[in-house]
């Protein structure tokens, strides 16, 4: 079941890492095929090669855009090692190839540095994708190494194997290689429509095994790249569920990104304190305040760098993850002391634009939740405006809410969290939720202001926190009894926001 390697054809556009798998093509006697840039590169190593234009009968035309695509190439490549094919391969005077090499134009990466729409089209590789697929087609009798990625696996046929490929090796890279013509494909599929849909393509990402999942007896991956959002400085390995901390986390944080100095700490995707101050230091203060108890192995994470003060009252509680920006001299050495914290450098992190769930037999996909400043949106409802305090705090608070598990209430004062109910079955058990943990940890909700995830059914959240000294509440409105609530903020002297934007989360 072994297919010995007698001849191969190469077309890659990357040359790192080729030349040590050309001397051991030349060392094993192998003939090599090649064409273009290739073609020069291997000469240069001082090694034979046969041009395809010379098998061919054809030189590369069109600016290069032809070169490979032809019946003495492609027939070599799908003929099945049976008799009546290889008697036609030999009437027309076809070689067989046993390996097929291939390294795509790079498309994506032209994509992130912003080319041109001349230069993106030229990188659509048509060639090398035609070859890809038929190798990996005819995988039983011919191997197809797709990327630079599945070099190490030829290294260690050709250097351990007698240049010899199993069945199981060749089976796995013909599947490696569609789901790499896959993946190529739907990146040029979202350039071209200009859509850029994040459906999920496996193809498209790396994988990294999780120890396990939400649960000990739940097996995990995580599909994409951890290193463009932040380098792990310290710490243990990541788990899935610190993953979906740090994301919550993240996103959060979007909110506050071109914002003075904001601190957070997340507990199962929860917010349980988050503040904006003039420093980080007192962003943390403010931040563990709303909930030292919560705080207790949660995901901590700020826009602004750590200072050595800060992180000595950081590192006085225990704590899962630290994210930020960058960590002053001495600070990394400080929090690292402890091997199972993990600290967490972040780089430009952009929280995902789509949100895909799957549910029954298929997956729904929405839109992510960006509405980052809702003060444009403000319509003010009653008889009292709010104060330009009162704004600022509303802004704060919409931001707070719609990070919260629905149905969620919010307190704020003076750009802090106080107080929050989140995932309660109805909004007056999360606005009671809200007062309780605001008064257990000793604030005076005199002052305060009231957010709200979706419309008030009834005016009892407002007369609740209107009794707590409570006088400004931002809502998305949409009841058809709002007017019971408006009626008991003019009743008392409340201001009540309206901004047409409902923020549910579950």
């Amino acid at each position: 079941m072994n297919v010995k390697i007698k001849s191969a054809l190469i077309s890659v556009f990357h040359k790192d890492g080729l030349d040590e798998i050309i001397r051991l093509l030349h060392q094993h006697d192998i003939t090599i095929y090649s064409t273009g840039g290739t073609q020069a590169y291997i000469e240069t190593l001082g090694i034979p090669v046969l041009r395809v234009e010379d098998l061919t009968g054809y030189p590369s035309i069109l600016e290069g855009r032809v070169k490979t695509l032809h019946p003495k190439i492609f027939g070599g490549i799908l003929a099945i090692r049976e008799a009546n094919y290889l008697e036609e391969l030999a009437k027309f005077e076809i070689p067989v190839f046993d390996l097929v090499v291939v390294d795509l134009y790079p498309f994506e990466a032209s994509w992130s540095q912003q080319a041109n729409h001349q230069d993106m089209i030229e990188k659509i590789d048509i060639g090398g994708v035609s070859l890809i697929r038929a190798a990996a087609k005819n995988y039983q009798d011919v191997v197809v190494v797709p990327s630079k990625n599945e070099y190490p696996i030829l290294k260690n046929i050709l250097a351990n194997q007698n240049a010899e490929a199993s069945l199981e090796q060749r089976h796995g890279l013909a599947g490696a290689a569609f789901r790499i013509t896959s993946s190529y494909d739907f990146l040029i599929g979202n350039y071209l429509t200009g859509k850029n849909q994040q459906f999920f393509q496996p193809a498209a990402f790396g994988v990294k095994q999780l120890r396990y999942g939400e649960n000990p007896h739940q097996a995990a991956s995580f599909y994409g790249n951890l290193e463009d959002s932040f380098e792990q400085i310290s710490g243990k390995e990541l788990s899935f569920n610190n993953l979906v901390d740090i994301d919550a986390a993240v996103t959060l944080m979007e909110e506050f990104y071109d914002d003075v100095p904001a601190f957070a700490i997340i507990k199962h995707t929860n917010t349980c304190g988050v503040a904006v101050r003039n420093t980080v230091n007192e962003a943390w203060d403010a931040a563990l305040a709303g909930d030292p108890v919560s705080a207790f192995g949660g995901i901590l994470i700020s826009n602004a760098p750590i200072d050595m003060e800060t992180a000595l009252k950081i590192d006085q509680i225990f704590y899962e993850v630290l994210l930020a920006p960058s960590f002053e001299e001495g600070v990394e050495a400080l929090l690292a002391k402890k091997a199972n914290r993990i600290l967490l450098r972040t780089k430009a992190i952009h929280a995902s634009k789509q949100m895909f769930k799957n549910i029954l037999n298929g997956i729904i996909v929405q839109d992510a939740d960006f509405i980052q400043d809702e003060r444009s949106v403000f319509s003010v409802k009653t008889n009292v405006s709010p104060t330009p305090n009162e704004i600022e705090d509303l802004n704060f608070a919409v931001k707070c809410v719609k990070h919260l598990k629905s149905n969620a209430i919010v307190l704020v004062k003076d750009r802090q969290l106080l107080g929050m109910g989140c995932g309660q079955t109805s909004r007056i058990d999360a606005c009671r939720q809200a007062i309780d943990k605001a008064k257990h940890f000793g604030f005076d909700l005199n002052g305060a202001v009231m957010a709200s995830d979706a419309f008030f059914p009834f005016p009892d959240c407002v007369e609740l926190v209107h009794l707590e000294g409570i006088n400004a509440v931002v809502q998305p409105g949409g009841s058809i009894k709002d007017q019971l609530s408006i009626d008991y903020c003019n009743e008392n002297g409340m201001s009540m926001v309206f901004t047409g934007l409902r923020h549910f989360k579950h």
